[in-house]
């Protein structure tokens, strides 16, 4: 059986949402992050980068979202639910497949420890500085960036259904983690393609049922 290594509010939500979507049988087994959200070493005895997502399906232990989506489908849509026929289709979802952690993650990750640098573990005399630093680098670069790949997905969405196309796709259930991340910042609404296609994700009762196994996605926000 297949068995989910699930890191609470995690990027591993994407993948039990996918065994929803399939319809298949799997297991959960769920880790709690530790202090400062870090994941809890018991997870490196599981893969040695003791990262959340990955997977183990008989003798094969299997990481990173990307890897782990294509695996999924590829060997266990015996009934081509989520199958792309036409060839920019399938172009389009490798794509989106991988940007939203070559490209987006990226940057999600930097905002994160960037406004980190003001907040213990940093030494009190040093939070100042470090978030006068962090203040300086996001208005000159990274909000910048965001906004650019925010305006990238919007004009993308407001042409298409789905990121692959017409069709429902891994590529969806990929690059829901770092549209929610996005959304956090607080402006989704200057977004309405954007906001229209998380309101179907989240309508999709395999995602629901992922939710209620799983939890959140995720907790607090990227600001």
């Amino acid at each position: 059986m297949i068995t989910v290594h699930h890191l609470q509010h995690s990027r591993s939500h994407r993948i039990i949402w996918l065994l929803e979507e399939l319809e298949l049988p799997y297991q959960i087994k769920a880790y709690q992050r530790e202090a400062r959200f870090l994941a809890p070493d018991a997870l490196k005895k599981i893969h040695p980068l003791g990262k959340s997502p990955v997977i183990t399906d008989e003798n094969r232990v299997i990481a990173e979202s990307g890897a782990i989506l294509e695996y999924l489908e590829r060997q266990y849509d015996t009934d081509y639910r989520l199958s792309l026929t036409h060839p920019d289709e399938q172009i389009q979802s490798r794509y989106w497949l991988h940007y939203a952690e070559g490209s987006l993650m990226p940057l999600l990750v930097m905002k994160l420890i960037f406004n980190q640098f003001n907040k213990p573990p940093v030494p009190w005399l040093l939070r100042p500085i470090g978030g006068l630093f962090a203040q300086g680098f996001n208005k000159a670069y990274l909000l910048k960036q965001l906004a650019t790949h925010q305006a990238f997905i919007e004009a993308h969405l407001a042409e298409h259904a789905w990121f692959a196309g017409r069709t429902f796709s891994i590529a969806d259930v990929q690059m829901s983690y770092p549209v929610l991340a996005l959304q956090t910042r607080g402006d989704a609404g200057d977004f309405p393609a954007t906001q229209a296609w998380l309101e179907k994700i989240c309508q999709r009762s395999a995602w629901i049922r992922a939710q209620e196994k799983g939890g959140a996605p995720l907790a607090g926000t990227l600001e």
